[in-house]
This record gives C-alpha cells, structure tokens and sequence, in this order.
C-alpha cells in the first residue's frame, strides 16, 4: 500500500456512494443508544482486546490500521465497532453496503473518493458481485485501482493509486465469503458471540438511563431473558415496554414488561410466532425432520436467507433444531416448549 499516493481523478458520487456517518444519524434513536466509547460497549471482550493492540499498534506506526471483518447473526453490534474503530483512530468513517454496489463503476466512485487514512465500512459483504470483488483485492492489497478503458483489442488498463485507507466490513454468512476475499483481511477476521443475560441486563440498564427510564433488577432481567442473547431486540423490546407504560401511565414492571411481550407475541425463550411457526412446520408437515431448508422456506412462504440468518442463529443456540448432512430436526427440547409429544414419546 502506497504511503504517498499519486493524486486520482474524483469521480462523482454514484448511485452507491457513501454517506459521511454522523450527519443525519443522530435524528434516529438507535443510533443515540449506540455505545459512543469502548468503556460504554459491553461485552464481545475478546474483540476489544484484539482490536485495542490492532490499533494502538497502528497508531504509534502512524499508519491505517489494516482490513478488518466481522461475523455474526444480526443484531451484536458489528456496526458499532466500526464506528468505534473510526472514533479511536479520528478517522472519517464512509459506509455503503455490498447490494449498493452494483457495477464496478460504483465501487471505483467510492475508492477514489477516499482520502488518506479513511475508513470504508461494507456492510453484507457477502453480497458483492464477484467481479467487483476482484477489482477490490489489489485495493486492499497494493492500494491500486485497475480500470479497464475501452473494449476489445483496443482496450487498455490505467492503474490508479489509492490513498491509504481501512476496510472494515461486516457479514451475516461468512461462508459466502470466496476464500480470497476473507484472506485479505489481515487485520483480523473476528465472529462475534451472543451475548450472557448479565451482559444484556448491563446493555438495557444502559439503554433505560439514556431514554429516562426508571428500570429495576426485575423488568430488566424479564427482557433480557427474551431477548435472544441479542442488543439490537433487548433495545427493541425496551422501547416497546417504555411506550406501553406511558400509554397507560405506569410505571415500568414485571407485569408492564409481560404485558408488552405477550401483546407481541414473544414467549418465556424469546420466540416470535414466527419461530414458533417455523418448528411447527417440521413437526406437523415433516414428522419433526429431518427436512431440507429450501423446503421450509416453501411451506412458509419465506426466504431462506431469512430462515438462516434470523430464525435458525437462536433456535440452534437454545437447542431447539439441528442441524444434520439431511437437514432440520426439531430436538425433544423442542417438543417440550411447544407442549408436543414426539413419536418417541418424549
């Protein structure tokens, strides 16, 4: 990667160009209930150790810090590390997404609208086009940009410096990833977990003081208990007690918090009736499984991808499906929640 790049031509913003985060952001509640330091981001500790020698390293080298990647189920708060990362180093932060970028025209805007030291945030990565995913590896590797003029035998390639800058993105299904892809990360490629009851209590606590909600030790564990490990629902989930309780005038409770849950659907594990509807499928149409994906997707008229990235992560976690070379299987802990017996007779 070049520390003195040759100046590049500014291309005009395109159809996936990045927005500068920050400047209409802040009209969103979420993005106020986003940790604003790493001492207000609870959890992920592994990561944050990581990351602090990561970029204390590159900072007393005076250089970018290198690519980063981050997996996981939605929800953990993958987002805001790259904020945060952008914060800690006083980097400019740009984001866009990889369904945004649909020619390599749009991913050649963005890279050179850069400037020196910025950070480009790519979200749902795994859904970049591969053949701009190729025009991506010498920019992440050498810092360069081929582009391609013309067509035919007449056609000929410019190389164009890039300043230096840090890609950080974030993916739901890491195996899409091409191999390639995942290798030139070479600042680290880290999975985010779910999160423990304590961590998200401590995340809800935190959420309640910022929206001037009085919550104690039992409303908080409640939700925390159904809020399937995760910060993104357990922040959710609160917003909706807090708007209950003022309907009515109340303060928030135990039987505010069950009100509000039962009002949405959401059972004692955290299930939505479309978690529910999911295991009933295996069971009543397919004996319990084994039973492939694509067809539970066509008895429930939903994608698939919406099947593996927001219904399977936390059946699997609680230990309600699993996962065989023949496919889902609803286990007896499954039955047990939803009052069956299975042909076992457990």
């Amino acid at each position: 990667m070049s520390s003195t790049p040759s100046p590049s031509p500014k291309t005009p913003p395109s159809k996936a160009q990045t927005k500068n985060v920050g400047e209409a952001d802040v009209l969103f509640l979420d993005q106020t209930l986003r940790p604003s330091s790493w001492k207000e981001y609870i959890g992920q500790k592994n990561i944050k150790n990581n990351l602090h020698v990561l970029l204390t390293a590159a900072r007393e080298r005076n250089h970018p810090p290198e690519h980063i990647l981050f997996y996981g189920p939605p929800g953990l708060g993958k987002t805001t590390l790259a904020h945060l990362i952008a914060k800690e180093t006083g980097a400019q932060i740009k984001a866009t997404s990889g369904p945004a970028i649909e020619k390599i025209g749009d991913l050649a805007s963005i890279l050179t609208n850069l400037s020196s030291g910025d950070i480009l945030f790519i979200d749902e990565i795994h859904r970049l086009n591969k053949t701009i995913e190729e025009v991506l590896y010498p920019a992440m590797e050498s810092g360069t940009l081929d582009i391609i003029i013309g067509k035919g035998p007449s056609a000929r390639t410019i190389q164009l410096d890039l300043p230096p800058f840090t890609l950080i993105a974030a993916t739901t299904r890491i195996a899409m990833l091409s191999s390639p892809l995942r290798s030139r990360f070479s600042g680290g490629v880290f999975k985010l977990e779910f999160y423990t009851h304590k961590e998200i209590e401590d995340i809800l606590k935190r959420s309640a003081k910022i929206l001037g909600i009085a919550i104690d030790g039992e409303p908080a564990e409640e939700i925390a208990k159904r809020s399937r490990f995760t910060p993104r629902t357990a922040n959710y989930l609160l917003k909706r007690v807090r708007d209950l309780a003022q309907v009515e005038k109340t303060a928030v409770s135990k039987t505010t918090v069950e009100k509000t849950l039962s009002m949405l659907g959401i059972d004692a594990l955290g299930l939505t009736h479309a978690d529910r509807d999911l295991l009933k499928t295996i069971i009543d149409k397919f004996g319990g499984g084994p039973v492939g994906l694509n067809t539970i997707a066509a008895s429930l008229s939903e994608e698939q991808e919406t099947i593996e990235e927001v219904h399977e992560p936390y059946l699997l976690q609680l230990g309600l499906i699993e996962r065989t070379p023949r496919g889902r299987t609803v286990t007896p802990k499954g039955y047990e929640h939803l009052n069956i017996k299975n042909g076992l007779g457990l």
